[in-house]
C-alpha cells in the first residue's frame, strides 16, 4: 500500500506533466512549485510573487498555461454573472434582498431550471417562499396560465385574439371547450363579435357530437321515450354519469322516477350492484371469480359478510369448492378484529361467538375476553388487589352474576382470603344468595330451623328489613325453645342493625327466657350495651356469654366491629380508654383509636 509521501510524489509528478514543468529537477513535495501547481489545479488565483517565481525558474510554459487558465476562468465567471443578472431581471428578483450572497447559491440553479422550462419541485417552491421570493412564484404561475392560454388558442383556432390575460373571457370560454362544457349564448355572441368563427365552428361540432352521444345514451339506458334532446336536460347529465360508472344521487333517481323512466332506474341499480360486487371481490380477494353478475351467489355471500361480519357454514363450503381460501381467511380475520374491538369496549362475546372462536382455534380471544370480563367484575365487586389471581375468583364472580350458590370449595377459598369476614360486594352477594336459598328451603321443607339461617344471611347482606320479615311469625306455633331463642337472637340482631336498640334488647331477653344456656343472646345484649356506651353492663353480658361457651376471640371481634361502627370519635376515644384500663394487653389494638384523636388535637 502506498505511503502518504509516495502518493504526494505521484500527484506532484502528474501536475508537473499537466502544467508542462517536467524539466524542473526538484521532485520533493515540499517544493514551492508543488504548492503553486496545486493552487492552479484548484482554480485558486496565483499571486504576483508566485508568477515572478515561475519566471525566475525559467518555467515559462507553466507560467503561460496557468495564466491562460486563470484568464479563461475569469471570462467564464463573468459570463455566469451576466447570465445570472439577466435571469434575475427576467424573473423580477428584488435588488434589496438581505443575505443575497448566500441566497444566490441556491437561487441561480432554480432560475436556470425555469429558463430551461423545467418544473420546480415542491421543496424549491417552498424555498422561494421562505426567502421572500414569492414574486417569482407569482411570475411562474402567470407564465403557466399564459402558456396554457396560448396552447388553448392554438388548439381551438383563436390565435388572432392578441391578449394572454387569464382574466380574458376567451380563456374561460376555451377552458369550457377543453372540458366539453356548453358555452352560453352570451359567450357565443362574444366569439362571433371578435370574428373567431373557427372557434365557433369547433364548438358547434362538439355540440353536434354531444347530441349524437345523447341519443345513443338514451337508447343504451332505455330512456329513449323521453322526448327532450336538449343538452341542458337533467337526463343528459344523468346518462353521462351512468356511462362513466358514477353513482346517481337520490335527487337524480327521484327525477327518473318522476319521468317514468323505470327501466333506466333498474339499469342504474344493476350497475351500482355490479360496481359494488367488483369492489367486494377486490376487498375479499375473490377477483379471480369470473362471474361479475350481481345475481351470482358470491355477491350475496360478500354482501351478507359486510352486514354480519361472519361466514355461514354453507358459505364456507361454497368458497372452499371454488378455492377462494383467501376470502375465508380475510373474513375470519375481519370477524376476529370485530370481536377484539367489542372486547376492548367491554362488550363480551356471546355463546355463539365463543363457540365460533373455539371451532376456529382462537382460544386466545376467549382468554382475552375472560381477562377483560374479570377486570370488569373486579371493579363491580370492589376487588382492588392488583395481583389477585383469576382462579378461583373469576369463577366465583361468574356464579354470583348468574345467581348460583357457591359450593363449599369456593366458599372455603373466600374464607381463606378473608373475603366473607369483612364487608364487601362479594360477601354481600354471597349472603343474599344464601338468604334466598334458605327462604326457598323454608317453603320447600317447612323446616323452621332455616328461619334463623335466612335471617342471619339477610343481615350479612346488609338487608335487616328482610331479616325482620323472615322472623316475623307467631312463636307460639314454634314448639322448640331453642329454635324460638335462635329466631329471637337473629331478629334482635336485625333490630340492632337498624339502631332500634330497645326492640333488640327485648328480643335478646326473650331469647334468654326460652334458652338460658345459649351464649348468643348474652353476646347480643353485651353488644347492645356497648352500643349505648354502657360498657360495664356490656362486659357483664359478654362474660356470661363466655361462661356459656362463647369464645373470647369472637367476643373481641364483636367489640372491634362495634368500634368500627361508632361514628363519634370522642365516644370511641372514651371506649378505648375504658378497654385499655381494663386490660391493656388484651385490648392493645384500641390504642390506634387514641392516636387518631390525638392527631386531630
Amino acid at each position: 500500500m502506498d505511503t502518504e509521501s509516495e502518493i504526494r510524489l505521484k500527484h506532484f509528478t502528474a501536475l508537473k506533466s499537466k502544467y508542462q514543468a517536467t524539466n524542473y529537477q526538484d521532485t520533493s513535495p515540499s517544493s514551492l512549485l508543488y504548492l503553486i501547481l496545486r493552487k492552479a489545479n484548484l482554480c485558486i488565483e496565483l499571486t504576483e510573487l508566485e508568477f515572478d517565481w515561475l519566471k525566475e525558474q525559467a518555467l515559462f510554459q507553466t507560467f503561460e498555461t496557468i495564466y491562460q487558465q486563470q484568464q479563461s476562468n475569469l471570462d467564464e465567471l463573468k459570463k455566469l454573472e451576466n447570465e445570472f443578472s439577466y435571469l434575475k431581471s427576467q424573473y423580477q428578483v428584488p435588488k434589496n434582498l438581505r443575505d443575497f450572497q448566500n441566497i444566490s447559491t441556491t437561487l441561480y440553479p432554480i432560475l436556470w431550471k425555469l429558463h430551461s422550462e423545467k418544473a420546480l419541485t415542491d421543496s424549491e417552491l417552498e424555498w422561494l417562499k421562505n426567502n421572500h421570493l414569492g414574486v417569482i412564484i407569482s411570475l411562474i404561475n402567470k407564465m403557466k396560465l399564459e402558456n396554457h392560454f396560448f396552447t388553448l388558442k392554438k388548439k381551438y383556432q383563436a390565435t388572432k385574439y392578441q391578449g394572454l390575460s387569464s382574466y380574458s373571457p376567451l380563456y374561460k370560454i376555451l377552458n369550457k371547450l377543453e372540458n366539453k362544457q356548453t358555452i352560453n349564448h352570451l359567450e357565443l355572441e362574444w366569439l362571433q363579435k371578435r370574428e373567431l368563427f373557427e372557434t365557433v365552428k369547433i364548438f358547434e361540432q362538439q355540440e353536434a357530437e354531444k347530441q349524437t352521444k345523447f341519443v345513443q345514451l338514451k337508447i343504451t339506458y332505455h330512456a329513449d321515450k323521453h322526448i327532450d334532446i336538449s343538452l341542458s336536460s337533467p337526463l343528459y347529465s344523468i346518462l353521462q354519469k351512468l356511462d362513466s360508472d358514477e353513482i346517481l344521487s337520490d335527487s337524480e333517481l327521484k327525477w327518473l322516477e318522476k319521468k317514468g323512466l323505470t327501466e333506466t332506474i333498474t339499469i342504474a341499480q344493476e350497475l351500482e350492484k355490479t360496481r359494488e360486487f367488483k369492489n367486494l371481490k377486490l376487498k375479499y380477494k375473490a377477483h379471480q371469480y369470473e362471474d361479475s353478475s350481481p345475481k351470482s351467489h358470491l355477491y350475496k355471500i360478500l354482501k351478507n359478510l359486510e352486514r354480519e361480519h361472519k361466514l355461514r357454514e354453507q358459505d364456507i363450503n361454497f368458497l372452499k369448492k371454488r378455492k377462494l381460501t383467501d376470502t375465508i381467511q380475510i373474513a375470519n380475520e375481519q370477524y376476529i378484529s370485530l370481536l377484539k374491538s367489542k372486547i376492548h369496549l367491554e362488550e363480551l362475546p356471546n355463546d355463539l361467538e365463543i363457540e365460533w372462536l373455539k371451532n376456529n382455534g382462537r382460544e386466545d380471544i376467549i382468554v382475552l375476553a375472560q381477562q377483560k370480563h374479570y377486570a370488569i367484575l373486579k371493579r363491580k365487586y370492589g376487588l382492588i388487589e392488583p395481583n389477585l389471581p383469576m382462579h378461583p375468583f373469576y369463577e366465583i364472580m361468574l356464579k354470583l352474576e348468574k345467581k348460583e350458590r357457591l359450593d363449599i370449595v369456593l366458599v372455603t377459598q373466600l374464607i381463606e382470603q378473608n373475603m366473607l369476614s369483612r364487608e364487601g360486594k362479594i360477601a354481600t352477594a354471597h349472603s343474599r344468595l344464601e338468604a334466598e336459598f334458605y327462604e326457598q328451603e323454608i317453603m320447600r321443607t317447612g323446616n323452621n330451623w332455616n328461619i334463623p339461617n335466612a335471617s342471619s344471611y339477610w343481615r350479612k347482606a346488609n338487608e335487616p328489613e328482610q331479616a325482620l320479615r323472615v322472623t316475623e311469625l307467631d312463636l307460639n306455633k314454634v314448639k322448640e325453645n331453642k329454635l324460638k331463642s335462635a329466631i329471637l337472637v337473629t331478629r334482635g340482631g336485625a333490630f340492632r342493625d337498624m339502631n332500634n336498640l330497645d326492640e333488640a334488647e327485648k328480643c335478646a331477653k326473650k331469647a334468654i327466657d326460652f334458652h338460658s344456656d345459649s351464649y348468643q343472646p348474652y353476646t347480643l345484649l353485651g353488644a347492645i350495651y356497648y352500643d349505648r356506651f354502657e360498657y360495664s353492663k356490656g362486659d357483664y353480658y359478654f362474660d356470661e356469654a363466655i361462661k356459656r361457651g362463647a369464645k373470647p376471640g369472637d367476643i373481641d371481634d364483636e367489640i372491634k366491629r362495634i368500634f368500627r361502627s361508632i361514628k363519634d370519635e370522642e365516644n370511641r376515644h372514651k371506649a378505648a380508654i375504658y378497654l385499655l384500663n381494663k386490660d391493656p394487653n388484651r385490648y392493645e389494638w384500641a390504642k390506634c383509636y387514641l392516636k387518631k384523636i390525638k392527631a386531630k388535637k
